[in-house]
């Protein structure tokens, strides 16, 4: 779309402009109305506030109290009605989408708040945010270390509140749950006796220190205490059903991501793609060694991985052929910025990540640092568990996951993101739209001649499609009871072609986070938005200007995206 930043500003205005038909005044009012959504619900969510660059919000914490929910589903309904009230029809086209899209929003906090119950269920859910909210505060030189560890210290003094609540509203959680938060917990002790501590190492004020030593050690305390809980009385008799069933699953997908296709139909095509991938990963084995099994070849490339502690260094080495790539390529514009710093993915991610980035808000005005977080072997792991868990970042995948997390992956979204004039599609993203992109980036750079046709590379990219396959697959048959928990974990193994280790933690995070077809169901969306795209443009058609329409929708769905892209509302898929 853009081959220069003088076309790029004329393109992003003519985007933006409004139509003759439209009223400034109704969109001066929708405007008000969404600042005034923000202000009621970011009280209600400090944390997200922190991490959105919100930081009025620092000193406090979520009231993990019944009543707050109570609160919140009064006044999601509240905006729910005003929003509805307003008529899209007055607004311009890319206000009114974001009209639908905040709308599907708040029906998805509903439908989390009512139905699905997360609060009620999930130990992990308390530890894990609380630890969050520290962590927001710590890894970022927003303002002075004084400032921000006085804002440490009122959140801490908070924590052990919040885990009194947490025994409180917890009913009954599901066993698996109970064992994430019990893996999870000694990390995120060792995180709050170690790694917070030496985070506010420059202060130097001996009544702060001794104020954050004693509210530390209270959160180790509790901590402490809440993890003898859940061994002793909530484990021996965990036996919820982490299963959101077909309704709530089908309405998720659909306040989440705008997507209303039938499961039948959406397990259909995910079956689809697993099998062509699986194909596509036999014929590139077969190049790599036709003498052997593609279990084989596969294992044989699993097992060339860098040493524990080059893993770091062997992603920070994909940076620089990566962006030279895509500029002499012209595959998207990457906005200025700095590249993200490596490190180690934070203990309350562990037990079900691999691999993330950590962008900052895209409100936060004084540090712009982002992360690559990379989840590196545990040192008092056996050496079998290391190296099994090594064979995830072997060397035919550490690029693909270099391009999906950082180049021209999420955090080349992120630098877009920043330059989008809505604060709602600033702040509430699409889980198709973010991980679709990633994830669609993967086999793009490889089609477009990064590698320069290694079937090494080729076969580590498909091998990484087919791990979000299993994922598209398990999530929809975990959660309408038609997989089991080791079923999953097979299917990740026999069908996926991923180890034993991935597929422990893939089935772990697939009963907290159901929706992670999303990755495939994105870039499938994507992939069709190209094609149809490509049509429409002819000999006009440039991938450059289209990943550059797409980066400047922001968070919104695929749905909306492909409405403003080719001006019509023909079918995602």
């Amino acid at each position: 779309m853009k081959n220069t930043k003088c076309c790029l500003a004329l393109l992003l205005g003519l985007f933006f402009v409004l139509p003759l038909s439209a009223e400034p005044q109704t969109v001066a009012d929708f405007n008000t109305l969404v600042d005034q959504y923000f202000d009621f619900y970011f009280p209600l969510h400090p944390t997200e506030a922190t991490s959105a660059g919100f930081h009025q919000y620092d000193p406090k914490l979520e009231d993990y109290s019944a009543a707050p929910q109570d609160q919140q589903i009064r006044g999601l309904k509240e905006f729910l009605a005003k929003f509805e009230a307003v008529d899209g029809s007055k607004l311009p086209a890319d206000t009114s989408a974001d009209r639908e899209w905040i709308i599907s929003s708040i029906h998805s906090g509903l439908l989390e708040l009512e139905n699905i119950q997360m609060w009620r269920k999930d130990p992990d859910h308390y530890t894990g945010a609380v630890t969050n909210s520290i962590f927001l505060i710590m890894k970022r030189n927003y303002a002075p270390p004084e400032e921000r560890l006085r804002s440490a210290i009122e959140r801490e003094r908070q924590i052990p509140m919040a885990l009194e609540y947490a025994r409180q509203n917890l009913q009954n959680p599901p066993k698996i749950y109970t064992e994430i938060a019990l893996e999870q917990l000694p990390g995120e002790t060792d995180f709050f006796r170690k790694d917070v501590p030496e985070a506010f190492s420059a202060v130097k004020d001996p009544k702060l220190l001794a104020d954050f030593k004693a509210s530390t050690q209270g959160v180790i305390d509790a901590f402490a205490n809440y993890q003898k809980y859940l061994q002793e009385s909530v484990l021996p008799h965990a036996n919820g059903d982490f299963r959101l069933g077909a309704e709530n699953y089908r309405k998720k997908l659909l306040y989440d991501e705008m997507v209303d296709i039938p499961l039948d139909r959406l397990l259909a095509i995910g079956y689809d793609d697993l099998h062509r991938n699986q194909e596509a990963l036999k014929k590139v084995a077969a190049e790599i060694d036709p003498k052997r099994s593609v279990q084989d070849v596969v294992g044989e490339l699993q097992s060339q991985h860098p040493a524990p502690d080059r893993l770091l260094q062997a992603f920070r080495d994909t940076f620089g052929g990566l962006t030279q790539f895509i500029e002499e390529k012209k595959i998207v514009t990457i906005p200025p910025g700095e590249p993200p710093i490596l490190e180690d993915t934070p203990p309350f991610e562990r037990a079900t990540t691999e691999a993330s980035i950590d962008t900052p808000g895209a409100y936060e005005t004084h540090d712009h640092k982002a992360f690559f977080n990379v989840t590196t072997p545990d040192p008092k792991w056996p050496l079998d568990r290391t190296e099994e868990w090594m064979k995830t970042f072997n060397n035919s995948m550490i690029p693909g996951t270099a391009i999906h997390e950082v180049y021209p992956g999420h955090f080349v979204e992120f630098l877009w993101v920043g330059k989008n004039p809505s604060k709602i599609r600033k702040l509430i993203f699409s889980g198709t739209n973010a991980e679709g992109w990633a994830h669609y980036c993967e086999q793009m750079m490889l089609d477009e001649g990064y590698g320069n046709g290694d079937p090494k590379l080729r076969l580590g990219q498909i091998e990484d499609a087919l791990l979000r396959n299993a994922r598209y697959i398990v999530g929809i048959q975990l959660h309408t009871g038609n997989m089991t928990l080791d079923q999953a974990r097979q299917f990740f193994v026999q069908e996926g072609f991923q180890t034993a280790a991935v597929a422990d933690v893939e089935t772990k995070r697939g009963t907290a986070d159901p929706t992670y077809l999303m990755y495939t169901l994105g870039k499938l969306q994507i992939l069709k938005l190209r094609g149809d795209y490509r049509k429409m443009r002819g000999n006009d058609f440039s991938l450059l200007e289209f990943h550059n329409r797409l980066m400047e929708q922001g968070g919104v769905p695929l749905r909306i995206i492909r409405r403003a892209i080719l001006g019509n509302d023909s079918p995602t898929l």
